[in-house]
């Protein structure tokens, strides 16, 4: 147990450097330095950063336990599973790009409320970011993190809990300590004209992290799914257009209620066409877009069944248990699995080559993994020929590793 909470903490502060987290954490950056080292409102942030990201991550992880309890066969990133949610990120994302640019400007009143109760403005910001940051990590499973996650999810809830509980603490760790010791406060920069700057250059990793998951939305409903976010994304630009209007007339005492109710109308009209039932977000993956594969590698969809026969046929089985979602899954197959000496390897040892792809949510899938005591992607293995147990591969795949697996394979005859 104190082993699965210490690797879920250490797992939680690396997500910090990941690509999907960045963008994220670079809006609490923004807002550290706003705050010019005032050592006070530098704790009451961090402070609601932490709770938001332990309160998002608590939610998170009872929905799962929940879910598996009732018999569903899910994992972690079991979310991003859904085109639903997957949409809406694309549009929060989209959202605070356009808000970092200055089209408009988020919660005005509550911050000049939040100014008469003794400067604690900001608090549900930071609360908010920090549950932002849980959602879009999930789809990296990075060092330590498989491991931990596979044990908590084979223990009873309050110790499962407390494992997430480590994991969110970890992501959290950096700008809470950050926002906590006053020397590494006071080198922050002070506010000034410099920082409109920063804040809009800031926008680019936020519509960086909106191209990611337009990129899995397509490969997940096809041109449909694609073409309707395409349309959703440029009718909430001329929402936050609006929005940003209605602001600014607001503060200049002119009348903007036709311009608000403008902007109310189409931020109704993109959540019916998201929320539709039977739309493009809900019709499923395209059968041409089954795995992500390399097709001059001619791998076959995973199945237990193609396994066994594959392994009573004498040949080894190499197994990638991917996602479109999972950054570590596109690194490994851009790394190792589409390069040549991969190719040689298989062909060398005569292993059959399949796709576990979980960018849809697959129970039969799910339920192998958790049968090996996995939850988090990617996961590799390597099935000798006739029997043994699979090898399982380390999460950052080297061709070293998988050609000296492939060869063990290939020899071993049980």
């Amino acid at each position: 147990m104190l082993l699965a909470i210490l690797s879920a903490f250490l797992g939680g502060v690396i997500l910090n450097l990941m690509p999907c987290v960045f963008p994220i954490i670079s809006l609490k950056a923004f807002g550290l330095v706003g705050n010019g080292g005032d050592p006070r409102r530098l704790r009451w942030e961090g402070a609601a950063f932490f709770a938001g990201t332990l309160l998002a991550m608590l939610l998170l992880a009872g929905t799962l336990i929940l879910l598996r309890a009732g018999g569903q066969a899910v994992g972690w990133g079991f979310q991003l599973q859904s085109p639903v949610v997957v949409a809406l990120l694309v549009l929060v994302m989209i959202a605070a790009a356009l808000n970092l640019s200055g089209l408009f400007e988020v919660g005005i009143g509550l911050q000049r409320a939040g100014q008469e109760l003794d400067g604690r403005d900001g608090l549900a910001g930071a609360a908010l970011t920090g549950a932002l940051a849980v959602v879009v990590a999930t789809p990296c499973a990075g060092p330590f993190m498989a491991g931990a996650l596979g044990y908590a999810l084979v223990q009873p809830p309050l110790a499962a809990l407390a494992v997430f509980a480590a994991l969110a603490t970890g992501v959290a760790a950096p700008f809470t300590l950050l926002s906590f010791i006053p020397a590494l406060a006071r080198r922050l920069p002070r506010p000034g004209a410099w920082m409109v700057t920063l804040k809009q250059l800031l926008a680019f990793p936020m519509l960086g992290a909106a191209a990611w998951l337009l990129w899995v939305l397509a490969q997940q409903t096809g041109p449909a799914g694609l073409a309707l976010m395409l349309g959703c994304a440029v009718a909430l630009g001329l929402v936050c257009w609006l929005y940003g209007i209605a602001q600014r007339r607001g503060m200049s005492g002119k009348p903007a209620r036709g311009v608000t109710l403008a902007a109310a109308t189409g931020l109704a009209a993109i959540g019916a066409a998201i929320a539709l039932p039977g739309g493009a977000l809900t019709a499923g993956k395209p059968a041409e877009m089954a795995t992500a594969a390399p097709a001059e590698l001619h791998p076959v969809a995973w199945s237990p069944e193609r396994v066994a026969k594959a392994r009573a046929a004498g040949r080894p089985v190499f197994v990638d248990f991917s996602a479109a979602w999972c950054l570590t899954c596109q690194v490994n197959e851009k790394a190792v699995l589409s390069t040549d000496a991969f190719k040689a390897a298989i062909a060398r040892s005569g292993a059959t080559y399949m796709v576990a792809d979980s960018t849809n949510y697959d129970p039969a899938i799910e339920q192998a993994m958790t049968a090996l005591g996995r939850t988090g992607l990617p996961l590799y293995l390597v099935y000798p020929a006739r029997g043994g147990a699979p090898v399982v591969l380390p999460q950052l795949l080297a061709m070293k590793d998988v050609a000296a697996a492939l060869d063990a394979a290939s020899r071993r005859k049980a």
